[in-house]
């Protein structure tokens, strides 16, 4: 099954080229639909507001907030990979 990753991102802002990279490695890794949302956006406030996201990059999993500002890759990969293993009939890539 596939995880939907949305990260909320901002024009100029550091760290989101680093979530974006994160990402791109991950997507090689796990079974990842990854969308990117303007955090300026309707849709990007109305996101951030549900999660409690204060600013970007913002990183969203399955519809849940997962973090904001810069972003964790051992911390991300660990999610993924508990959410991969909860999945039936699924393994984790490693």
């Amino acid at each position: 099954m596939t995880i939907e990753v949305t990260l909320l991102t901002r024009r100029e802002c550091p760290f989101c080229r680093d979530a974006e990279r994160i990402l791109e490695r991950l997507v090689g890794e796990f079974d990842l639909r990854v969308r990117s949302v303007d955090i300026d956006s309707d849709d990007g406030r109305r996101l951030a507001a549900q999660g409690g996201l204060l600013f970007p990059p913002a990183i969203l999993v399955d519809g849940e907030a997962f973090s904001y500002g810069r972003p964790s890759e051992k911390k991300l990969r660990r999610d993924l990979e508990r959410r991969a293993l909860q999945q039936p009939g699924s393994l984790a890539a490693g």
